[in-house]
């Protein structure tokens, strides 16, 4: 099947591109360097969050330098580090061992300082109950780091344990209809642990549009339009780094309505997620 909405982006040595990309705003890379390796670009006219995936990695960003960023050996093992990098950037990454580096961007109009959040800043916590729970870091959004300036990107992980559903029940975020719902492109950047695993991932639009994907390792899921939902199938935990951009940095999703009887029912469950 020819998918509109979903790849694997090369995981090779450098930077690494989407072989396709349906988002107008949105893009993604991925980069990866050895020790002592290092890796030059331009950020253009447009905002780039660069989260450590992997890895220890030194930034000069325009003027600024900042050493040493990063440490946890996976995303499974800990909150991240992550810089960001401002419209009309030169920027410098330096590998201090292998890294691993997610770098999704948008376009910015926003004349701002580059900066670091460490993993003081990152906000964790858990949304669902049941067998939709799941547990969540908040890297810069409007509503944990309102303090942190930013033109479109919003961005965080999740983390789905085994035989459990996220983004459930699915949402969209195809219209500005605040405070219900914001007009937002997202994407999904997957890894899974262990590593031979998978995860399902469910796409489907109101005009009666769907796909579904195997999640695996360096899987994207591009959603410019629809409802989407991810499962981890049983003795693996799926990992996914979201980021959004729109209009406007004020999140809102609209639950699919067939379905939003079950985020009703999260009082009576939630005790069963235990």
């Amino acid at each position: 099947m020819d998918y509109r909405y979903h790849c694997y982006i090369p995981a090779g040595h450098g930077r690494n591109e989407l072989p396709f990309n349906p988002c107008s705003l949105l893009d993604f890379t991925l980069l990866r360097l050895e020790a002592g390796e290092s890796w030059s670009g331009e950020s253009g006219d447009r905002e780039i969050l660069a989260v450590m995936l992997s890895g220890k990695a030194t930034f000069t960003v325009g003027a600024a330098k900042f050493a040493e960023v990063g440490g946890r050996p996976n995303v499974f093992s800990g909150k991240p580090h992550s810089v960001y990098v401002p419209a009309g950037s030169a920027v410098t990454v330096e590998a201090h061992g292998p890294v691993e580096i997610a770098l999704p961007s948008a376009p910015s109009d926003l004349a701002v300082d580059p900066y670091v959040i460490g993993p003081e800043r990152v906000v964790a916590g858990r949304w669902g109950a049941a067998n939709f729970g799941r547990t969540y870091h908040q890297i810069l959004t409007e509503i944990s780091q309102p303090d942190l300036p930013a033109r479109r990107l919003i961005v965080g992980e999740t983390f789905t344990p085994s035989g459990n559903w996220s983004t459930y029940p699915p949402h969209r975020h195809k219209v500005d209809n605040l405070p219900a719902e914001a007009a937002h492109e997202e994407m999904y950047y997957f890894k899974v642990q262990p590593s031979d695993g998978f995860g399902i991932c469910r796409m489907y639009t109101d005009e009666g549009y769907e796909e579904n994907f195997t999640v695996r390792d360096h899987g994207v899921h591009m959603m410019p339009e629809g409802y989407h939902t991810v499962v981890s199938a049983p003795g693996y935990v799926t990992y996914y780094l979201w980021f959004l951009a729109g209009t406007q940095r004020t999140q809102g999703a609209l639950e699919d309505t067939g379905l939003s009887w079950v985020g009703k029912a999260v009082p009576m469950l939630r005790d069963l997620g235990h």
